[in-house]
Formats: structure tokens, C-alpha cells, sequence
């Protein structure tokens, strides 16, 4: 048997050779092709088979046969009816799409990342228009100036500065002060931070020439500390306006940068015999003052003070009792009140009012305990004193009133008597008249007084 390949067909197996025309479809009426070469056993197609596009539902097999010949051909097809392989006989058998084409299907992997060509611009209102591809818009290209005055440069500066005051990260406020590029006028930075820190707290001050010291040979220079402290000790008289203290508060921050080594000590000599604004001078006394003390390159790194809640506890205590003392004295509740406030330690409030309800303890007298009823009334109206700190004084009251009993025998009954007190101004509430703690034990006059109970009233 020799090989006759038809083509898109395979190899078709044949008994004898063929006739020129062969029946392909099983009829006569069928398409026809002409068989040409027969070389050693072996058919080629010289034409393109062509066959009608058929749905068939099981295998058929076609035969091939000519009339006066025992020679058969026959062609096995694949014709599955949902078979994915090509039927004109050129496909690879390959899925379409790489198996990620059809209904409900996602697609390939990845294929959502890949940039979609698009013939020409598209409607805005099209899902697929992209506002940012230059492709699909028209714009116009400005040359935009960059030169900004002084004062919005401030504006910016002031900015950065008030957000340090929140996170106290110099580093951040370093590389966000980069940003501005202010090469040229680098002294703004620091005319616009000590201006800022005039108005805040001493704490806010600390921060202020800890990062004008960061700053050192990043964004400021020698030549940079000079003129800006210039330009400040020029607008004292518009500064007194705002803030009094400001000669103070210079002297201090020039000290401090001298000391810091931004600047030399021979900045102060320049000035001398040179100033007629009085508000100068004093500033020039004031950090030469501070710089000619004992010891006084150490002590400036705390000539704001210890801020907040790095002072030790026992430093604080202290203050808050003097604090209730002079109150007992003055009567000015603005005054206390802006003393606690100085104090930085918002979280360590409850000490007030314990040392406030002890005192009343140990006073025992009415005078006392209304004073100190209106003082932390005022403090928790004005949200000075939060809830939470006002009901963790009275329960570290309540935890050591054995101890307090030992100096103030009747301190259960003064006790309760100052809590309904509070409770009346409406300072405290239910839940903390509830744990109030109740006396240990009775005690009687004698033994033969029919149980009567010892009267520990004082008011």
C-alpha cells in the first residue's frame, strides 16, 4: 500500500493508485479535487481541499474509491460537535486566546495590565477615557514662575513649623523645609520659627533650638544665624506689640544657639555701642548675662526649662501643692488654674485632686472645703481637669484613706461629707459616691452608754 497526502488531511492510506478526481464528500455532487504527482506511492494535493462547514454529531469516515479499482482511501475526521480544533484543517489545535477567551471568562493573566491601543481620542464619557494620558486630551503647557515673596514663604515655613510642634521629628521638618528650596533666603527660617515659638509655650521653645540646631550646616549657616537674629533684634519694637517678653525670649534664643556653637560668641561684641532701641539692648544683656554665669554653656541647654512630663514626679507634687496652697491664700481661681495649665502634664491631673481632697482632710474646716469644692469645679467646667482625671484623684483618695486615718481620725466622715459636697456642684457623679468607703469600725462613748455612737462632727 502506498501514501497519498492530502493536504490539512494527514497521510491517507491507499490500496492502489487513484483516478484524478476523487469523491471527497461521499457524493457525487460534492466538491471535487484534481490528485496530480504520483511519485513512488505518494499523492500530493496540488489545491486547497474545500469542504462545507458541517456540525456532524459522531465520527465519520469518508472513502475514497474509484469505479474500476479495488483501491480504497479512507480519511478519518475528527467532528466532535463541541471539538475546539480547526475545521478547514490548518489550525494547531491550539485553544483560542491561550484558553482566556470566551463568555464569562476573565482573561489571561496579566492582561489587565497591559495598555490598551486606542484608535484616536476617545469621548469623556467613554469607561475607558483616561484624564491623565496626554493621548486622550488637549493641554497646554505653562511656564509657571517660582519666585515667591517673602511672606508666603513664611506662610509655608510657619506651617511646617506648627506641624514639628505636633510629631517633634526634626528630621521630617528638615526634609519638608528642603522642599521649598529656599537656598537664597535660608535666614527666613529661622525668623519665622522664633517669631512662632514667641507665642507658643516654653516647651514649644525647647523644640524651637533643638531644630535650629539640627539645621546647622544642612539648611543654615554661620551667615544665616547672623542675619536672621539680625532681622529680629531690627523688629523687636513690632514684636513687644505682640509679645512683652520678647527681649527675654530673644536673649535667650541667642544664647542658646552660641552655646549650641551655630554661632560664634563674637556675634554679641558686634552689637556693642551700636543699638539705640532700647528693647536691643535689653536682649543683648540678657544673653550676654546668660553666657557669662557659672557654667553657663551647660545650664543653657535647660534655660527654658524641664518641660512636661520629663520633670520628676516629686518636682511636680511639690508644685501642685504649692500651687493649692497659694490658692488657699490669693482665692483667684484664673490664677491656679493658669499655673496648672503651665505645668505641661495634662496626664498627671489626677494628683491635683488628691492633693487638693486631702488637704481639705486635713484643714477640717468649711472655709477649705468650699474653696477647693469651687476650684475643681472651675477646673472640670473649663475641661481643664478631665473626667477621667477627676475620678482617678478620688479613687487614689479612697485607696490610702487607711493611712490618712491614722493622722485625721474623723477622715471617713469629712470624707463623705466633701464627696456629696462635690457630687451637689456636679464634679464627680454616681459612680464615684458609690465606692465611697465606709468606717471600718464603731466606736462608743463607754461601754454603759446604751450603744450610742461618737459624733465626729467638726463644722
Amino acid at each position: 500500500m502506498g501514501e497519498v497526502a492530502v493536504n490539512g488531511l494527514g497521510p491517507i492510506m491507499a490500496a492502489d493508485p487513484v483516478d484524478d478526481e476523487v469523491l471527497l464528500n461521499g457524493s457525487t455532487s460534492d466538491t471535487k479535487e484534481n490528485v496530480e504527482g504520483l511519485v513512488n506511492g505518494v499523492v500530493e494535493l496540488t489545491e486547497r481541499v474545500k469542504r462545507r462547514a458541517k456540525r456532524p454529531s459522531k465520527f465519520m469516515t469518508k472513502e475514497l474509491s474509484r469505479a474500476n479499482s479495488d483501491t480504497q482511501v479512507i480519511a478519518p475526521l475528527r467532528a466532535l460537535k463541541n471539538s475546539r480544533k480547526s475545521r478547514n484543517g490548518f489550525g494547531r489545535g491550539l485553544p483560542k486566546k491561550g484558553g482566556a477567551g470566551g463568555k464569562g471568562t476573565w482573561g489571561a493573566l496579566g492582561s489587565e495590565l497591559a495598555e490598551e491601543e486606542l484608535d484616536g481620542a476617545i469621548d469623556s464619557n467613554d469607561p475607558n477615557y483616561d484624564e491623565s494620558n496626554p493621548e486622550h486630551r488637549d493641554f497646554k503647557l505653562k511656564v509657571i514662575n517660582l519666585d515667591r515673596s517673602d511672606e508666603d514663604l513664611q506662610k509655608q515655613i510657619s506651617s511646617l513649623v506648627a506641624e514639628y510642634f505636633d510629631h517633634g521629628d526634626t528630621q521630617e521638618t528638615c526634609l519638608a523645609l528642603e522642599e521649598l528650596q529656599v537656598s537664597t533666603r535660608a535666614h527666613l527660617l529661622l525668623v519665622t520659627a522664633v517669631e512662632l515659638a514667641m507665642d507658643h509655650k516654653p516647651s514649644h521653645r525647647e523644640m524651637t533650638s533643638v531644630l535650629l540646631a539640627d539645621l546647622y550646616c544642612h539648611l543654615l549657616f554661620e551667615p544665616h544665624y547672623a542675619k536672621g537674629y539680625d532681622v529680629l533684634i531690627k523688629n523687636l519694637s513690632d514684636l513687644v506689640l505682640d509679645t512683652p517678653d520678647a527681649p527675654i525670649i530673644l536673649g535667650n534664643f541667642i544664647a542658646r544657639s552660641i552655646a549650641d556653637d551655630c554661632i560664634p560668641p563674637k556675634f554679641l561684641q558686634s552689637y556693642k555701642g551700636k543699638v539705640d532701641c532700647e528693647h536691643a539692648v535689653v536682649t543683648l544683656a540678657r544673653s550676654d548675662s546668660l553666657l557669662s554665669m557659672r557654667h553657663g554653656l551647660v545650664r543653657l541647654d535647660n534655660v527654658w526649662g524641664v518641660g512636661g512630663g520629663t520633670r520628676p514626679v516629686k518636682y511636680l507634687v511639690k508644685k501642685m501643692a504649692l500651687l493649692l496652697e497659694e490658692y488657699l491664700s490669693s482665692s483667684d481661681i484664673a490664677e491656679a488654674a493658669r499655673c496648672l495649665q503651665e505645668l505641661e502634664v495634662p496626664h498627671f491631673h489626677h494628683e491635683l485632686v488628691y492633693e487638693a481632697v486631702v488637704m481639705t482632710l486635713e484643714k477640717m474646716d468649711e472655709r477649705t472645703s468650699k474653696m477647693m469644692c469651687d476650684l475643681l469645679e472651675s477646673l472640670y467646667r473649663a475641661v481643664i481637669i478631665t473626667p477621667n482625671q477627676m475620678k482617678a484623684g478620688f479613687f487614689r483618695v479612697y485607696e490610702d484613706m487607711p493611712q490618712i486615718c491614722v493622722d485625721v481620725p474623723p477622715a471617713y466622715s469629712l470624707l463623705e461629707r466633701f464627696v456629696m459636697q462635690c457630687l451637689a456642684a456636679r464634679v464627680i457623679g454616681e459612680d464615684v459616691v458609690k465606692k465611697l468607703p465606709v468606717r471600718g469600725r464603731k466606736r462608743f462613748v463607754s461601754e454603759g452608754d446604751g450603744g450610742r455612737v461618737k459624733d465626729d462632727a467638726y463644722f
